[in-house]
Order: C-alpha cells, then sequence, then structure tokens
C-alpha cells in the first residue's frame, strides 16, 4: 500500500525499512431480547467493537500513530469517527454487516501521510462450526494482522521508531513475497485474517486437523458404499446376460 511521500527537510535513512505490527478487527455480540437496555433500538440484534490495537507482546502504538478515523455506514449518527487516543476503538450497535473504512493517521514526526485499510464487520459466524455457534450465542471475532512498513523514514522518527516499542527493523525493501502496508513507497497488501482464538492458535489448528479426519473417514466410507453399489450392479448385469444366453441356447 504505497503512499506519496511528503517534502521534508529532515533527511531520511537511506536504504532503510522499519516495520511495527499490529492487529485490526471487530467483535460483535448477540443482544438478547430479555435483557436489552431501553437506550438500544429495538430492531438491533448486536453489539460490536472495531479496533486497531497492538499485537502482542507490543503494549503501545501511541508513540507512531496519532489517531484513528472509522467510516462507519452512513445510517449512523456521526458515521465518521475519529480516536485520538488508545484504545482506537468504536461501540455501536447494529443489525447488519458492512465493508468499513479505517484511516490511520501517524504522528507529526514521521511526515508521511495517512493510509487506508478495509474491515468487513461481521455479525453472524460462517464456516463448518457455524451453527453451533449461533446455538451457543458465542461473540464473532474477525481480525486480521499487518504491518506497516516505513521506507526510509525521517531521521527524528526513526529514532522513536527505533527507541520507543517493538518491532523490526531491516535493509531494503521486503523480502519476496512478503504483505505489508508499505509507507513512503513500495508495494504491499494486506496480511492474514486469525483465527477466532487469535494468531497462531494451537487450539485452532487441532480443531481443524479434526474435521479433517472425520471428513477423511466420511469419504472413505462413502467410496466403499459406492464400491460395494457398483460390485452388485456389475453381479445383477452378469446374471441378466448369463439368462439371456440360456435362453437362445433353448431356442
Amino acid at each position: 500500500m504505497p503512499a506519496p511521500k511528503r517534502g521534508t527537510k529532515r533527511g531520511r535513512k537511506k536504504g532503510i525499512s522499519v516495520y511495527r505490527p499490529f492487529i485490526f478487527g471487530s467483535i460483535a455480540k448477540y443482544i438478547d431480547p430479555t435483557t436489552r437496555p431501553s437506550t438500544v433500538n429495538v430492531d438491533h440484534t448486536h453489539q460490536w467493537t472495531l479496533y486497531v490495537k497492538p499485537c502482542p507482546p507490543h503494549p503501545d502504538l501511541s508513540y507512531f500513530i496519532k489517531k484513528v478515523q472509522f467510516k462507519l455506514h452512513e445510517t449512523y449518527t456521526n458515521s465518521l469517527r475519529t480516536i485520538e487516543a488508545p484504545p482506537f476503538e468504536v461501540t455501536e450497535t447494529g443489525w447488519g454487516e458492512f465493508e468499513v473504512q479505517i484511516k490511520i493517521y501517524f504522528v507529526p514526526e514521521a511526515n508521511e501521510k495517512p493510509q487506508t485499510i478495509w474491515h468487513h464487520l461481521k455479525l453472524h459466524p460462517y464456516g463448518p462450526d457455524a451453527e453451533r455457534q449461533r446455538e451457543r450465542k458465542e461473540p464473532v471475532v474477525s481480525e486480521c494482522y499487518e504491518e506497516v512498513v516505513f521506507n526510509e523514514p525521517v531521521e527524528a522518527f526513526y529514532e522513536l521508531l527505533t527507541t520507543s516499542g517493538g518491532g523490526g527493523l531491516g535493509r531494503g525493501k521486503g523480502s519476496k513475497g512478503s504483505k505489508q502496508m508499505n509507507v513512503g513507497g513500495g508495494k504491499g497488501d494486506r496480511v492474514a485474517e486469525l483465527p477466532f482464538e487469535g494468531m497462531y492458535s494451537q487450539k485452532e489448528e487441532g480443531r481443524e486437523l479434526d474435521r479433517l479426519g472425520d471428513a477423511i473417514k466420511t469419504v472413505e466410507i462413502m467410496v466403499k458404499d459406492e464400491r460395494r453399489r457398483l460390485e452388485e450392479r456389475e453381479k445383477t448385469l452378469a446374471d441378466l446376460r448369463s439368462g439371456e444366453g440360456t435362453a437362445v441356447k433353448a431356442r
């Protein structure tokens, strides 16, 4: 996601790229009609929160992010919400899913233009376990891991990045095949959507392996049944042909 450089008299760190990770996404919870607050619209089925948050174990984003702007669906009052201090999040209620524009503004020391990302607000579970999730009224979490890469940052911002928070520092462009939000030149795009439990979830991986194992067993049973039916059809066909041959000889 390239961004044009702004003119500056401050020198840039030539050949240097610094990246900082973060997570953006949403969590949606079903509203129980029997306990619905009187202030919530009776047509609204979910309460949700949109957010941009640090990627563990790094606790803070405010040293390089000045503010975050969330552009909600136009049916919301004050649909353009600007959050100028952590936590960078917006909580609302509603009944429908929609695309959210998230614009990230960097601190003045960065001397870089804001960057825009998009997120689909999910209210309902999807996938093989969706029906059970609906029955259990589980929260629906949809989030993505992102890396913002500052290519050749100005010296003042470089010092800020390398003395505050965590992340990485490298020379030159991102490695081939890397997917990152690039600032100050270069190309990149979003990384991966995270599973419900979060990044690198062994629990989620185990569940996926169990589902694959069950699917393999189901396919094996289907193959055996189909093979049995095929053998039965071939036997029936052989009996019919044998019967026709006997009838011809009798004539």
